[in-house]
């Protein structure tokens, strides 16, 4: 059955729209209620990211838990894989992160941790789901049981000490020129801190955040910004991270990208060295190229896919015990340090690499040639274009046209109303033309 608010990353949508104060007072009692389950003062940590709308979300939320019982602690902007971090090191029954992630600052959304620092299940997100809608008048606090609520300090400095520790204790990026771009974001403050006090000489460009401007024209969408920096800096490395830091895009020396798929590969090469590797395998998805999977097959591994979202890589990691997966939009999971993806833990992972093997990151980070891969993006208004007899009729012509020779990938964005076509294969030519079929006929079911 099609839920009403959760989607594949918690609630989500246009702030004032879809996503209003009143929601957000709702969604916080039902949490409340969902996640009180003993005779203690159950508490929740509250973080997120710098969109004006943060304010309105983060004070309806509050009012929420606290009218059910619940003691709140907020953090301010923080990455999101910080407060999965804090959820579980601080011992709270619930971590909330209002963000919308890489989306604009007109979108939020509200993702929530449980006391072990992961995701909630579907499940529980169903219960969720079931109480927004009740009514909860009953089943408020007492007067003299409602919830207290306080802004606490050192919450930045914790996450920064976490993420050093996930590095061996004497290295230092001392020597390296490394441009920072925190997307205007959750990581404006903790990521160029952590990274000068790893001895990094720090360029750091969009730390600006000024309600609006979170993810504008910066960040790991939009890495044109990193890539001319580095240019401009003649820096060894770039680093972008999103809107809430929970994924990453690497630039090298020549101001080229580095997407997921690469950065899966070196972790998992180095993991593999070092002894560190659980299993001979990576957890990526269906969007991971099969370059990657080749390369990985020529080393001794693995790749094992999953459908797309980040919840469903961690999913198969937590099953069965890998420890190394993400996607190629660059959500990389390492469960040995983190419950969700770090864009920022990742991202030291890689400069560890690059400080120990002395190359520049050009050839350090390239460890595949990826096939040629077409990805376009349709958006619609209304309806279900993938539904509509023409589309699929075009689906099946494309695959025809590659006749084996590649892959389609067709799949509505769990996060906004998009569908997402990726071909690839050998023949770019053949891939491009494929995707061009289909993206023509969902343009036309869409208008």
């Amino acid at each position: 059955m099609a839920r009403k608010y959760f989607g594949t990353d918690g609630i989500r949508g246009r702030a004032n729209g879809a996503i209003t104060a009143e929601l957000a007072l709702k969604v916080g009692m039902a949490a409340g209620l969902v996640f009180q389950r003993g005779d203690y003062r159950h508490r929740v940590i509250i973080g997120k990211d710098t969109r004006l709308s943060g304010y309105m979300i983060e004070n309806a939320l509050v009012a929420g838990f606290t009218a059910v019982g619940m003691d709140v602690l907020q953090t301010g902007p923080l990455p999101t894989p910080a407060v999965a971090m804090l959820t579980r090191s601080m011992r709270c029954d619930l971590g909330v992160m209002i963000s919308a992630s890489h989306n604009p600052y007109d979108d939020n959304g509200i993702k929530f941790f449980g006391p072990d620092g992961f995701k909630l299940s579907d499940e529980i997100e169903d219960q969720i789901e079931k109480l927004v809608d009740a009514d909860l008048a009953k089943r408020l606090a007492k007067p003299d049981a409602l919830g207290r609520a306080k802004r606490i300090d050192g919450a930045h400095d914790r996450y920064v000490e976490f993420a050093k520790r996930t590095l061996p204790r004497n290295l230092s990026f001392e020597g390296l020129r490394v441009v920072l771009d925190c997307a205007n974001g959750a990581a404006y403050r903790v990521a160029p801190e952590a990274l000068w006090e790893l001895g990094a000489e720090v360029f750091p460009i969009g730390v600006d955040p000024d309600g609006f401007n979170i993810n504008r024209d910066c960040g790991s969408t939009a890495p044109e910004a990193l890539c001319a920096k580095v240019r401009e800096m003649r820096a060894d490395i770039g680093i972008a991270l999103d809107g809430d830091a929970d994924r990453v895009s690497i630039a090298d020396e020549k101001g080229h990208i580095v997407d997921g798929d690469q950065i899966m590969a070196l972790i998992a090469e180095s993991f593999k060295e070092d002894g560190k590797l659980a299993k001979p395998a990576v957890v990526g998805t269906v969007m991971s190229n099969l370059g990657l999977e080749r390369h990985l097959i020529s080393n001794g591994l693995e790749l094992i896919r999953t459908q797309v979202g980040d919840r469903y890589v961690l999913e198969a990691m937590r099953d069965d015990g890998y420890n190394v997966g993400g996607e190629q939009s660059g959500h990389i999971i390492l469960s040995d340090y983190t419950t969700t993806g770090d864009g920022f833990v990742a991202a030291l992972q890689v400069l560890a690499v690059v400080k120990k093997s002395g190359k520049p990151v050009s050839e350090a980070c390239h460890r595949f040639e990826p096939l040629p891969q077409i990805l376009k993006n349709v958006r619609y208004t209304s309806g279900k274009p993938l539904e509509d007899a023409k589309v699929k009729t075009a689906i099946a012509s494309a695959e025809k046209k590659l006749n084996g020779q590649g892959r389609l990938v067709i799949r509505p964005s769990g996060t906004e109303p998009v569908i997402r076509v990726m071909g690839e294969g050998e023949d770019r030519e053949l891939v491009e033309a494929a995707v061009d079929h289909v993206v023509e006929a969902l343009t036309a079911a869409a208008a």
